[in-house]
């Protein structure tokens, strides 16, 4: 199980996975923070990212926050 900090950056122009040097991630992604497309693109880009089925990717916490701790576990 592996707990993730994750700072993401809805609605830029592509995207993009990168690691902080503290640890933390931040992920840009394409959607809107609306009716949890970004949080479904968000699961999506990290699973391609660690090569996991989505399944196995959570969001912990701060569902509705631009912070977020997600939980990965295969």
């Amino acid at each position: 199980m592996k707990i993730l900090s994750v700072k993401v950056k809805p609605n830029s122009k592509q995207q993009n996975v990168e690691q902080q040097e503290d640890g933390g991630w931040i992920v840009h992604l394409k959607s809107p923070p609306v009716d949890g497309k970004a949080n479904a693109e968000l699961i999506k880009v990290l699973s391609d990212r660690f090569n996991v089925p989505k399944s196995c990717i959570t969001i912990k916490s701060g569902a509705s926050s631009k912070l977020k701790r997600i939980e990965i576990d295969c």
